[in-house]
């Protein structure tokens, strides 16, 4: 069974060590309802996406309205649909992975390389979360905006970034911690948040 994604050739649901029981299940029970409501928002954000770019496109050549906007809006919207549905989507290890390794391994060493591959990404979206932070700061005390004649500041898609990396840091810090506990559940099995 893939320890990341879905098995396309078998259909096979991947598992992922999430947290059920004690602080780390109530941390997790609380940052299920998070990734629940930004699943939803990330949703609604491409389907606007959609309606602006075919705005754009029946304004330009059927009515003969240019207009500006609609691509920075796009870019906004799907920037924020990325990473705000990035730990909803860990949480069920949905993210693509190559896992060839994990057919030749033991379970044991595969557990091992599953965990370090947690670690690591952990430590990477951490990193990758500051960096946002700082940037989002930036853009908030120096006013940045695009060059754009709508101009709309960038603080709106840093904001977007920091917040998602910042979730997917927690949902992958739960899973490595629960990597070690008997009492985390895979992510199938798993009471789905609504």
């Amino acid at each position: 069974m893939s320890s990341h994604g879905i098995d396309a050739a078998s259909g096979a649901i991947p598992e992922a060590d999430v947290p059920r029981l004690g602080v780390l299940g109530a941390v997790q029970a609380g940052l299920d309802g998070v990734n629940a409501v930004m699943a939803v928002l990330s949703a609604v954000a491409i389907a606007v996406a959609g309606l602006v770019l075919t705005w754009e496109v029946a304004g330009r050549y059927f009515f003969s309205i240019p207009s500006d906007w609609q691509d920075e809006l796009s870019t906004f919207l799907l920037i924020s649909a990325t990473f705000a549905s990035a730990a909803w989507i860990q949480a069920r290890r949905g993210h693509v992975a190559i896992d060839a390794l994990s057919h030749l391994l033991s379970p044991a060493a595969d557990r091992v390389r599953r965990i370090m591959a947690d670690v690591l990404s952990f430590l990477f979206v951490s990193f990758f979360a500051w960096k946002s932070v700082t940037l989002l700061l930036e853009a908030l005390a120096d006013g940045q905006t695009t060059p754009s004649a709508w101009g709309p500041p960038l603080w709106i898609p840093y904001g977007c970034m920091s917040a998602g990396m910042t979730l997917l840091a927690v949902q992958l810090l739960l899973q490595v911690l629960a990597s070690g506990h008997r009492n985390s559940q895979p992510a199938h099995l798993a009471p789905s948040p609504h």
